[in-house]
């Protein structure tokens, strides 16, 4: 059997400029949008009753360690990179297969 690595990133984000839920909704999904078209998969996770505030979960599997911590550092700086959001805080948990 092929060797399967995978991990999820957390990502807390705050948007200031959204003054209601249509507005956040906006950004989220041009950002996630943006995330999906690479090799990752992206949810709202938490804070989806709140203006300003967002944690999106983002996924990545691949066959080698080093490719899935590359994808996420690509996720993190498409993140860093988007002028209408601020983020909070990132962590990363790796997803081990049982032996």
């Amino acid at each position: 059997m092929a060797e399967l690595h995978a991990a999820v990133m957390r990502a807390d984000l705050r948007i200031p400029t959204a003054g209601s839920l249509k507005a956040k909704r906006r950004v989220l999904k041009a950002l996630m949008a943006r995330l999906a078209s690479g090799p990752v998969a992206v949810a709202e996770v938490d804070h989806q009753d709140l203006w300003q505030r967002a944690t999106l979960g983002i996924v990545a599997v691949a066959p080698q360690a080093g490719q899935v911590r590359r994808l996420l550092r690509g996720a993190e700086r498409t993140l860093h990179d988007d002028y209408e959001i601020e983020v909070l805080a990132t962590s990363v948990a790796y997803l081990e297969e049982p032996p």
